[in-house]
């Protein structure tokens, strides 16, 4: 087993560790075997945390920091009642220890009772002469659990005060400002930082966030490029910075922010994707398609660079390998309305009509309800000749969707072609207040109807009469 530990703690953890594997016995000292355990914790290996603060207490039985620990291993497991027993004892023992209020705090959370532990975290707060930054930000994560986000800013604020240069703390005050809606707040609030703390680039960062979110996003790359002045190895920097390029239409220097967080950091699924967005911007199909393919390869469960490649070859109209990627997303997961509508849109192009009902229908039933939806499927029904099916679909879409003019116009068209003249003109004079221009519409949808003669002394006449 390769250990990389700190020197201090090297030599405990390996004699431990040998100890296990030889069914030795070797004595620890409280404070060795508390490090080993907490090690232990923070590594998520709680059965090896149970073995050796099972040690600790048989060697020291006694020590309130192992009991300490013991509690805590049982609120992490939720035996709350095994945990509450235990700090009780320790209270016995040491009626002013922090820890015991700390921990007493931590299982009310646990158990959502987020009020009863904010007290007894004021009263551990009390016990200490000097302010303690882990209590204080405790108190304001019970704060935020309850939705105070003015309570928690305040205890935010003051770990910073302590401790400047903690970014935790640092990113909750701003999240407690976007939760209140006062991005302007925070602007100042990390304006006034930056002051005191003009080589924090957090800060400058998270003021480059808020600039984003007014839209000022002349401000935001200003705020990202001080942070990678500070420090020219900040990934999400570089990564903002792009995003924000990006909305400009600075695809070019998007594309090469992108590319430095991939020389810095291992490359993920989304910068490549965003890579291949911004090379389509710019038309460049084959880069785009390149790394949309690398995206994929990345994470073949991402489904943006699928969406994506389908809808490029879509548009480039090489429906194969539209069908392909489609056809890929939909066995990724086909409870996807987008999928089914774009699934539809190919078929319609490839004219598989029946192909596309059946998507578009598929679309609607996993709540991908549009007006556009509606219209496809009594399309794809009026090219097949089916125009009983075109008026049922017509008419259940203006129940959803009132005085609109491309129902209108699809209504007039098939009246007139089944020659209930009546019905026609009463929907194309409905066409017609709601868009003068409707003709052109009405040609191209129903060339046959339109360059009829009878139709066209109907339309001649309405037409005058506008």
């Amino acid at each position: 087993m390769d250990l990389h530990y700190e020197d201090n703690d090297n030599k405990s953890l390996k004699r431990f560790e040998k100890m296990l594997h030889t069914n030795s016995v070797y004595f620890f000292d409280t404070i060795d075997i508390e490090q080993i355990i907490k090690h232990y914790i923070d590594n998520g290996k709680i059965v090896l945390a149970k073995k050796a603060l099972a040690l600790g207490l048989q060697q020291h039985p006694q020590s309130v920091v192992l009991k300490l620990l013991k509690a805590e291993l049982y609120i992490f497991e939720e035996n709350y009642h095994e945990a509450l027993q235990l700090l009780d004892e320790v209270a016995v023992l040491e009626p002013n220890n922090e820890e015991v209020y700390i921990q007493r705090a931590s299982l009310l959370s646990k158990q959502e009772k987020h009020i009863e532990a904010i007290d007894l975290l004021l009263k551990s707060l009390e016990m200490t002469f000097d302010d303690n930054i882990d209590v204080l930000s405790l108190i304001g994560m019970e704060y935020m659990f309850i939705d105070d986000f003015e309570h928690a800013m305040y205890f935010f604020k003051k770990c910073i005060q302590i401790e400047p240069e903690d970014a935790t703390s640092l990113h909750n005050i701003v999240y407690c400002y976007d939760m209140l809606g006062e991005e302007t707040d925070a602007i100042q609030f990390l304006k006034e930082y930056i002051e005191a703390h003009p080589f924090n680039e957090t800060a400058w960062h998270q003021l480059g966030l808020q600039y984003v979110k007014i839209e000022d996003n002349i401000e935001a790359l200003k705020a990202f490029d001080y942070a990678l002045l500070i420090d020219e190895h900040f990934v999400g920097a570089y990564l903002e910075k792009a995003k924000v390029l990006e909305k400009l239409g600075r695809h070019k220097e998007a594309i090469q922010n992108y590319f430095y967080t991939i020389e810095i950091d291992d490359p993920t699924a989304f910068v490549y994707y965003k890579i291949g967005k911004n090379f389509e911007a710019l038309k460049g199909l084959s880069d785009a398609i390149d790394y949309y393919l690398k995206s994929n390869e990345q994470d073949p469960f991402l489904d943006k660079p699928l969406i994506a490649l389908t809808n490029l070859y879509y548009g480039i109209d090489d429906y194969k390998n539209a069908l392909h990627y489609i056809n890929r997303l939909i066995d990724l997961n086909d409870e996807v309305s987008e999928y089914w509508r774009l699934y539809g849109q190919i078929y319609m192009k490839k004219g598989f009509f029946k192909e596309a009902i059946k998507a578009f229908t598929k679309c609607i039933a996993l709540g991908g309800e549009s007006l556009d939806i509606y219209l496809a499927i009594a399309d794809a029904y009026y090219f097949i000749g089916d125009y009983k099916e075109v008026l049922k679909v017509l008419l259940q879409a203006e129940v959803f969707y009132h005085n609109q003019v491309e129902i209108e116009i699809r209504l007039s068209g098939i009246y007139f072609l089944i020659t209930d003249t009546v019905s026609g003109e009463r929907h194309l004079r409905k066409a017609l207040q709601l868009n003068p221009a409707v003709f052109p519409v009405f040609k191209k949808l129903f060339p046959v109807v339109y360059n009829s003669r009878k139709f066209r002394k109907i339309f001649n006449r309405m037409r005058d009469n506008q």
